[in-house]
Formats: structure tokens, C-alpha cells, sequence
């Protein structure tokens, strides 16, 4: 698959996934299209040699494995762990705020957004509705405006208390976003932000009936569209790079894999906010899937023991505009390829065992390498990689494409990192572990 094919479909992916429910809901999409079947947790498994399989939970977390044709998954599985959430404003659960004929909306941080990147933005709302239909059954749809709604207007230089600098933004009172005037007279349509949900669900999908809208998980994202940048179309920018372009990498290389060998993709929501959730990568969910998978405790151990875990979250590329901020010996440069992430607090797991395997199938694949450690006067993040290989006892190693601007409303990433990441994940299926 060309670069240029790769970006376009990547393209599609995000602008259909401004939550992780839509997020999840694009790639069963593409998984189906590609013959998978979908599981229900609640249901008993009947798995076949060669077929492929994918199991959603909590409408924001997926995991999809193809079988092997020709070998047992007790000979070790290839799994390539990425997660599908954000840094992003979320919507209050009772938002409205009111001033003179402004109707604003209350919000929470989820993660470490770069808040003041969300300043002056085109705003718009998605994520996930639970209401009662009109027989009383209770039911979930996804939503999302599509079009700008929502801005959060920085103040006048001129009222600023020191120009051109990054003042302290207060979460509570700077963040919530003008939504719309209204008139204090008037009694308005939108007295309640679920009312104002419904009204947008019965808008864009007539064929629900909705009696009431009971909860809501909704956010707000930035409508401008992924585009690439540079005088050769060299960069790629969007918003929610981190982590969907791996979410995007994983799975684009799980259904163009020969599907010789059991390979396996997960997903999981909330990595920005701990992994501590039941959709989480510090809950069971791979443990459970890999338990059924291996039918028995004696498989599943031996099935570990041959497994590796490759864990996709991007990584921090070199800015020429701070180069103080790097270590001298490790500042990757974007469209230089895949980076391997080594901190010796195991805030990553690469070690020098998994480092040496995810060396070789990027050499088989001629894709070259480049690494990423922290300055040792920094903190370092951290990844669904030292959380996983510490619950399942998994070799395990981190990397990422190089990226600016990481939390960031919109990041920067290099198009050909984006297929030399493709062309190592697929050799990864493909290969013995």
C-alpha cells in the first residue's frame, strides 16, 4: 500500500472518529468489511483455525484477532496494544451556565490537554447518548454535531495582565465554551443541555424514538480537517494523533497480514486518565480474551511465555525550536521512521530483549529505527505498555511515530512515518515471535 493511499484511508479514520465510541464503531466497520465476526462476551465461543474475530466493550474499547492458519496460538501470539482515548474537554453532566445572553457550557479536563491550543477553536460536540425509547427500553446512540457549535474566545491583549505570555489557565471559569445567545425573556428550546441532545439525535437520525435523553458521555473537538503540511506534503496534522494513528496503524496491519500466524489488536479507552477503568488496560479485558482464546491454564502459560506485546503510542520528535528540551543522543526526526521508547524506570517496557526483536523485524522489513530516552531532568510519560506486561507477566516493548505538539488540539506527525509504522506492524503478524 502507497503512502499516499495510507494517509487518504488514515484521513477517513479520523474524521469519522472524534470519540472513542465513533472511534471503535469505524473500525468494526473495516473489520467486518474484511470478514471479521463479531463476539459478545456473554455468549460461548465457538473459534476456528484461520478465522478472524473482534469483541467490543463498553462501546469504546475493541479487541480483534485473527487465528493462525497454520500454527497454535500456544506457540505464542503477536499483539500490537494501542489506545483509542484523547485529551479532550468533556461535557459537563448539568453544563448550562448562564451570563447576560450567553449560553456557555461547563467542562472537565480529561488527561493533559494543551489547554490553551484549545483557545479559539471551531468547536463541536460528539461522544454518546443513553435515553429511553418511546416502548421504555433503554438505549445508546452516538452523536456528533458535525459542524462547529462551540468557541472558547481568548481575551483582548489588551486586557491581558502580561502580553504575549502563557498565563495559568484556570480550568473552572476560562475553559467554558460559548455555545450560543439566547434571550432572558424568552422561555428558549434549550433550557437543558439533554434537550438540546435530543433535539440534535431527532435531527440527524429521525428513525430513533426518544422519549427522554437520561445520561450523556459527550466532549468537545476541533472541527478543522486532517491535512498534510509542508512544501512537499512532508507532515501530516490533525487532532487526536495520539493515540489513533496507532489505533489506525494496528489495525490496517492486522487485515493486510498473510494471517498465517495468531495476531491480535487491542484497543482500550482511558490510557490518558491511568488504564484504571473496566475498558481500561490495567482491567482484565486482554486477560479474559486470551483466557478464552487458550482454552486451558497450562496453554495459557506456555501461550505467554512465546508472546510479545508491541505497545504503539507516539512518540516525541526533536522540535528545532527547542532542542534544549532533548537528550543530545535521542531526539528522533520525523519521516526517519519508527521509534523505540527506553526509560530505565519502566515507564516503558522496552528492554534490551524486546528492543532486539522489534530491531530485527524492522530490519526484515527495511524500515529503519530510531530511539527515544527521556532528559534524565524530566519527567517521562508513560504508555498501556509497563501496565500490561506488569498484569499478563508479557514481554513487552513501546514505540510510537515521532510527533510535535503531543496533547496538543491539533499534533504534527510525518507522512512516511506513518507507512514505515504500517510496513513494521505487518512484518510483526507475519513473523515468528
Amino acid at each position: 500500500m502507497t503512502k499516499q493511499q495510507i494517509i487518504k484511508k488514515l484521513i477517513q479514520f479520523l474524521v469519522a472518529s472524534p470519540t472513542p465510541f465513533h472511534a471503535v464503531k469505524f473500525m468494526t466497520a473495516l473489520l467486518n468489511d474484511c470478514g471479521y465476526t463479531e463476539l459478545a462476551e456473554a455468549d460461548s465461543w465457538r473459534l476456528k483455525k484461520g478465522g478472524g474475530y473482534y469483541l467490543i466493550r463498553g462501546g469504546s474499547s475493541l479487541i480483534a484477532f485473527r487465528l493462525g492458519k497454520n500454527d497454535n496460538p500456544v506457540e505464542g501470539l503477536r499483539i500490537v496494544g494501542a489506545h483509542t482515548d484523547s485529551p479532550v474537554l468533556k461535557i459537563k453532566t448539568n453544563p448550562l451556565l448562564k451570563f447576560k445572553n450567553y449560553l456557555r457550557l461547563g467542562v472537565e479536563v480529561y488527561g493533559s490537554p494543551i489547554l490553551n491550543t484549545w483557545f479559539d477553536r471551531d468547536l463541536s460536540i460528539a461522544g454518546r447518548v443513553a435515553y429511553t425509547d418511546i416502548d421504555q427500553k433503554a438505549e445508546t446512540a452516538l452523536i456528533d454535531f458535525k459542524r462547529a457549535v462551540a468557541v472558547i474566545p481568548n481575551l483582548p491583549i489588551h486586557l491581558t495582565p502580561a502580553n504575549n505570555t502563557k498565563e495559568k489557565i484556570n480550568r473552572q471559569t476560562e475553559l467554558p465554551p460559548i455555545l450560543m445567545q439566547f434571550d432572558p425573556q424568552k422561555k428558549s428550546k434549550a433550557e437543558t443541555f439533554p434537550k438540546i441532545l435530543m433535539a440534535e439525535l431527532q435531527k440527524n437520525q429521525p428513525t430513533l424514538k426518544i422519549k427522554s435523553v437520561d445520561d450523556f458521555e459527550v466532549c468537545l473537538y476541533d472541527t478543522q480537517q486532517p491535512t498534510t503540511v509542508g512544501y512537499n506534503n512532508e507532515f501530516f496534522c490533525a487532532g487526536k494523533l495520539d493515540n489513533l494513528v496507532s489505533c489506525f496503524s494496528g489495525l490496517l496491519a492486522l487485515t493486510d497480514s498473510s494471517g498465517e500466524r495468531t495476531s491480535m489488536l487491542v484497543c482500550n479507552d482511558h490510557e490518558e486518565v491511568g488504564s484504571n477503568s473496566y475498558t481500561g488496560a490495567a482491567g482484565p479485558l486482554l486477560k479474559s480474551v486470551l483466557e478464552r482464546v487458550l482454552k486451558n491454564r497450562e496453554d495459557y502459560f506456555r501461550a505467554l511465555s512465546r508472546s510479545i506485546l508491541v505497545s504503539v503510542d507516539n512518540a516525541h520528535g526533536v522540535h528545532p525550536n527547542y532542542p534544549h528540551r532533548y537528550d543530545e543522543n535521542h531526539g528522533p526526526i520525523l519521516n526517519k521512521g519508527p521509534v523505540l521508547k527506553v526509560n530505565a524506570n519502566q515507564r516503558y517496557a522496552t528492554n534490551a530483549e524486546t528492543g532486539s526483536i522489534f530491531r530485527r523485524i524492522c530490519r526484515e522489513a527495511k524500515v529503519p529505527v530510531q530511539e527515544f530516552v527521556n532528559r534524565s531532568d524530566l519527567n517521562c510519560g508513560s504508555t498501556i505498555g509497563p501496565i500490561t506486561s506488569t498484569n499478563l507477566g508479557i514481554k513487552t516493548l513501546d514505540i510510537g511515530v515521532p510527533t510535535f505538539a503531543m496533547h496538543s488540539i491539533r499534533e504534527t506527525c510525518g507522512c512516511q512515518d506513518i507507512r514505515l509504522l504500517h510496513k513494521a506492524l505487518v512484518n510483526l503478524f507475519n513473523s515468528p515471535v
